[in-house]
């Protein structure tokens, strides 16, 4: 996931660059594929157990050969954005949707396999949606909108918020039926218990008349 996300910022900023999109924007693509790369060197570290400067060597190196690739494609598609070419821009919005629903998709089939959401924290989800929707609204407020940028960040956040929705299917909704059964349980268990108790008059119950054993009168 954190690869495919990386790969992404190289075609979403080369978009957001030659479009000439508000400056976050731009900036929010090579954030992206830092964080990614760094993310990924921590998979490494803790999963593979590379040593930092193996890891940090493969960031490094990474991020000099995408940034020499989107740097040689900004060049490129700006020349032919020059000449009235539309469908390198075209492919550069398509490749970042793809890349980035890509690192989404392959949580959908974790759940669908398990039936479950595992393997990821809920507020990233949030945060990277509101992320996506923050773009969206930016990119609205732009003199012109731009409808590609839309759906490249459109395709993202509904792919979020239907990990919530999941979320919400497989993990909320059932750790509420549960947690229902056992205070239902909890509660049966109370009252049976209640009933078994002795009453509060056998405490202080007397002797009946059949159980007074008459005293005979002594001799004089």
């Amino acid at each position: 996931m954190m690869m495919l996300w990386a790969i992404a910022g190289v075609p979403l900023g080369v978009y957001n660059i030659v479009e000439e999109l508000n400056v976050a924007l731009r900036v929010q693509a090579q954030i992206l594929t830092f964080l990614s790369l760094v993310t990924w060197a921590q998979c490494l570290y803790y999963g593979k157990k590379y040593s930092i400067s193996r890891c940090a060597a493969a960031v490094m190196s990474l991020l000099v050969i995408l940034g020499g690739i989107e740097a040689g494609l900004i060049f490129a598609l700006r020349a032919a954005k020059d000449r009235g070419l539309e469908w390198p821009m075209i492919l550069m919005a398509v490749l970042s949707a793809c890349f980035l629903a890509a690192g989404v998709l392959r949580h959908y089939w974790d759940i669908y396999v398990h039936r479950t959401v595992r393997g990821i924290s809920f507020i990233f989800v949030g945060i990277d949606a509101a992320g996506d929707l923050f773009s969206l609204v930016s990119i609205v407020f732009e003199a012109q909108i731009d409808i590609l940028g839309m759906v490249i960040y459109g395709t993202e956040l509904v792919l979020w918020i239907g990990v919530f929705i999941c979320g919400f299917v497989f993990n909320f909704l059932p750790w509420i039926t549960e947690r229902s059964k056992k205070q239902q349980t909890a509660a049966r268990e109370t009252d049976v218990t209640l009933h078994q108790m002795p009453s509060s008059t056998s405490v202080f119950r007397t002797a009946s008349g059949s159980d007074v054993v008459r005293r005979n009168p002594q001799r004089s």
